[in-house]
């Protein structure tokens, strides 16, 4: 038995009819003259060609593509609005769409006539809309307007109603064209929380974006439409790179520099994982590369295995093929299942860059890593400040971190326990619970570590408040 999706393109295409400038204007009396009442297009557009794809429950899919490649007459074709000229869509579900600014309101009645008309179309029926009016505009926040006219509103206010609309008929499958670019910044994170919200909830959505950050950040999946055509789909921060290496490409009227292969990394092990976290992929132009990467010690000594609350550095070596102006630095650390437990950039941090050229070596340096037990990797790039990869590495290092105590999630922050009253526990060694010998003399050995060097540290900082310098001496 195949498996259903909420959202399924099978072999989709649409074509539109050209018309000459005579047919557009035939009159019936020449019509009538030709013997001829049908209208013969003198030519065909593409819009869309063989596209096929699958939205499971829950995902967020973002479309992208430049200006006229058809993102919204695939959204029409999903909606219902037009049908396809060959293929299949099949929708399983409540769907809402919103598709154009305002659709779907008329401009001389109010705010909450149009909230009822709208809701209606979407399949409400006048209960259940009576039931969530009250969000529907404390989320729109156009109390003030709600009994006039629509036509007095602004394009921001529109949009604002109609998306709270289209997100309170509890969807099982929500569209979206452009709308999260439109509106004050309030409004946007509002928007995002909500669509955050929608996707905990199990919420398929399929939105339609010009802010490449917004694909990134909430996507699961992501397509690029170029020409009609399906140029690139999967993972978002790749498909966002593939489109902004092509829309460098042109820009620049050069041919393409190198692209750094893809490739695989040998198992950890000879069983047969499947788990993602044993592939690296990497892509880019390649006019930079990261051509080394590893963790290091306070010692350091390279790492593979740490104990929790380890001072780390993550060293990369970069390779410059071609001198750079605008660069930026990053790195991500994901757990085992892909969450993203932290990420920073050299431009969100402050710094500007100004010259690459030759070799480099950069250090992210980390006084305490205080994670939990579990399997985790490094993720580094290399990109200009719009987010266009020299180097992209994900999944560069995988490390692992032990722990005497077996915590929950993937942070452990430094704490304490203390207790007051009529309350009674008996501490004991966590290193003797569930944990191999080997690794018990391990974690202890580390301990031992990283106890030392915080004496070391504690004195040093001490010994340079203590004593002042003489006048003149130097530092």
């Amino acid at each position: 038995m195949s498996r259903r999706y909420p959202l399924s393109l099978q072999n989709v295409s649409k074509s539109y009819r050209l018309f000459g400038r005579r047919s557009n204007f035939q009159t019936l009396k020449s019509a009538l003259l030709k013997r001829e009442l049908v209208q013969e297009p003198e030519a065909s557009s593409v819009a869309l060609h063989d596209i096929s794809f699958d939205v499971d429950k829950g995902e967020a899919f973002g479309i992208i593509g430049r200006n006229g490649s058809g993102k919204s007459s695939l959204l029409k074709i999903v909606s219902g609005i037009f049908k396809p000229t060959t293929g299949k869509v099949v929708v399983d579900g409540r769907l809402s769409a919103l598709i154009e600014l305002g659709a779907g309101f008329h401009p001389e009645i109010s705010g909450r006539e149009n909230i009822y008309i709208n809701g209606i179309m979407l399949g409400l029926s006048k209960r259940e809309i009576a039931s969530r009016f009250d969000r529907i505009v404390e989320f729109a926040g156009i109390g003030e307007y709600l009994e006039q006219p629509v036509k007095t509103y602004s394009s921001g206010m529109y949009v604002r109603l109609g998306f709270s609309v289209a997100v309170h008929v509890d969807p099982d499958i929500l569209l979206i064209d452009e709308v999260l670019a439109v509106g004050d910044e309030e409004f946007s994170q509002k928007c995002v929380a909500k669509i955050q919200e929608m996707k905990l909830r199990g919420v398929t959505m399929l939105f339609v974006t010009h802010q490449l950050d917004h694909v990134r950040n909430l996507c699961d999946r992501a397509l690029w439409l170029d020409h009609g055509q399906m140029a690139s789909i999967g993972d978002p921060a790749r498909v966002v790179d593939d489109y902004l290496q092509s829309v460098s490409q042109t820009m620049r009227k050069t041919p393409a520099a190198a692209v750094v292969e893809v490739h695989a990394t040998p198992d950890l092990d000879e069983s047969d994982d499947k788990d993602s976290m044993l592939e690296e992929e990497r892509w880019g132009s390649g006019e930079v590369l990261l051509s080394k990467a590893r963790i290091l010690g306070s010692d350091g000594s390279e790492l593979v295995a740490l104990g929790a609350g380890t001072a780390v550095t993550l060293e990369m070596e970069l390779e410059v093929r071609e001198p750079q102006t605008d660069f930026v630095i990053g790195v991500g650390i994901y757990s085992a299942d892909g969450t993203c437990v932290y990420g920073t950039n050299t431009d969100l941090e402050g710094w500007v860059s100004t010259s690459l050229h030759g070799g480099a070596r950069v250090h992210f340096s980390v006084p305490s890593l205080d994670l939990v037990a579990g399997t985790y990797r490094f993720d580094a790039a290399v990109h200009t400040r719009n987010g266009r990869a020299f180097d992209y590495r994900r999944g560069v290092i995988r490390f692992v971190v032990g722990s005497r105590v077996h915590d929950i999630g993937v942070y452990r922050p430094k704490h304490t326990w203390t207790f007051e009253g009529d309350i009674e526990l008996t501490s004991f060694d966590t290193s003797e619970r569930d944990v191999p010998a080997s690794m018990r003399e391990t974690l202890k050995e580390l301990d031992a570590e990283n106890r030392a060097q915080s004496v070391v540290e504690e004195s040093s900082s001490r010994g340079a408040k203590g004593r002042r310098r003489k006048p003149g001496e130097s530092a």
